[in-house]
């Protein structure tokens, strides 16, 4: 009885790691999606001499994106401190452009 539960058990750790692997794989992909369109405006800010950081539009964001991590039932300073370091990320490409 016990080889069959913990052969379940390991059956069940793969299939969640597995999907683990599988989100992992979409949120790097998502990622790069974002920063390609970032950097798509990090050059249009750089052509015109828009300034690389938009405070007004970044706490729009934060705040949407706490209220999306609410809906998602994650934890919305977790989701608060993930998008505070792609803006800071973000910003510090768009500064790259401008120099």
């Amino acid at each position: 009885m016990t080889d069959d539960v913990t052969t379940r058990a390991e059956q069940l750790l793969a299939e969640h790691r597995a999907s683990i692997d599988r989100i992992d794989a979409i949120l790097v992909y998502t990622l790069a999606e974002r920063f390609n369109q970032t950097q798509a405006v990090g050059k249009l800010k750089a052509e015109h001499a828009l300034p690389p950081s938009d405070p007004a539009r970044e706490a729009r964001q934060i705040e949407r994106l706490e209220w999306l991590a609410k809906e998602a039932d994650l934890d919305p300073e977790f989701a608060k401190k993930f998008l505070n370091f792609i803006i800071s990320e973000v910003i510090r490409h768009h500064e790259k452009l401008q120099s």
